[in-house]
């Protein structure tokens, strides 16, 4: 007959005793708590003294992508010893037409000669990817106007101004594009404000790359063409500056926070800085280190337009990364 009393006492020899659970379990229970009130405390925060802490010694970094144009792209072409800059853009060029809007202050900071070819109302990319005639701002487009430089062929700009004789800018540009002598231009830049963000021109076709439409597409593909048709010019894009929108709801907001489907601001930007890093076009910040929320009002006229104060910077900035002045 087995010897049950014996198989007992090996049990109980093997078995862990009752205090080595309790001790484990009270660790656990020590653990949890510890963690329970470091994260309460984390999340509360705490206050932090800083009287003695500068905010100008806290700089926003700034996305300049710089290129140098190759020695090999300026074979054959003559330098007249004056440097001309050729400006596209819209409002963020025209809205002050004067010397204390962007083109008058960068030819006061260069010495350049600069052509300000700029549309008032226009964006990169197109509306309609076959031209309507009850939309002729399309033909303003930078997509467009970089066919028409190509070309040599300005008419069908021409025809299009009969829908904006109310204002004398898109002749007075439209002149200096048609007599401007290319052979002679050094710098082209490339300066739009963000109206193809408000106006919900998508951002980019992954299934082709220069779909005018779109405003990556659209930028890359006018880039393409100048610089297979005049190759020693050097272009320079300007992102740009922060501005307000209008929510679906109709209140104006902040556009780092608004994605009307296609990206917020910044989006916009990085598909920019993007185009300029696969042409090797260079790139000039205008968003970081500019307008905010918190100083938009002491910069922005209005959501949109910038004053005569960041004119100023913008300019400098310009006239200090491109030519180091």
């Amino acid at each position: 007959m087995p010897n049950l009393r014996s198989d007992d006492n090996r049990e109980r020899g093997s078995s862990v005793p009752v205090w080595v659970h309790i001790a484990v379990l009270a660790v656990i229970a020590l653990v949890i708590i510890f963690v329970v009130v470091k994260l309460s405390i984390w999340n509360k925060g705490r206050e932090v003294d800083t009287s003695d802490v500068n905010a100008e010694d806290f700089e926003v970094e700034v996305l300049d992508q710089i290129f140098v144009l190759p020695a090999d792209k300026k074979e054959g072409h003559e330098d007249d010893g004056q440097e001309t800059i050729l400006v596209l853009g819209n409002d963020a060029v025209t809205y002050d037409y004067s010397k204390t809007g962007f083109c008058g202050l960068v030819a006061d900071k260069t010495g350049a000669t600069v052509i300000n070819a700029g549309f008032p109302g226009s964006t990169i990319s197109v509306k309609n990817a076959e031209y309507q005639a009850d939309y002729a701002m399309d033909r303003f487009s930078f997509n467009n106007i970089a066919d028409s430089i190509v070309s040599g062929d300005f008419s069908s700009m021409d025809e299009a101004l009969n829908s904006f004789t109310e204002d004398n800018t898109y002749v007075l540009s439209l002149g200096s594009l048609e007599n401007t002598d290319f052979d002679k231009v050094d710098t082209l830049v490339v300066y739009y404000d963000a109206l193809d963000y408000i106006s919900l021109r998508p951002g980019m076709n992954p299934g082709n790359d220069v779909d005018p439409v779109t405003y990556m597409g659209a930028l890359r593909s006018g880039i393409k063409k100048i610089q297979e048709k005049y190759p020693y010019i050097r272009i320079v894009c300007m992102s740009f500056t922060f501005c307000y929108a209008y929510d679906s709801d109709g209140s104006l907001k902040n556009g780092d926070r608004v994605d009307f489907g296609n990206g917020k601001l910044t989006t916009y930007m990085q598909h920019m800085i993007d185009v300029c890093g696969e042409t090797g076009v260079s790139f000039i910040d205008n968003y970081y280190g500019t307008i905010d929320e918190g100083n938009s009002s002491e910069y922005l006229l209005d959501n949109i337009h910038v004053n005569q104060e960041c004119n100023k910077h913008i300019a400098a900035h310009f006239a200090e990364a491109i030519y180091g002045k």
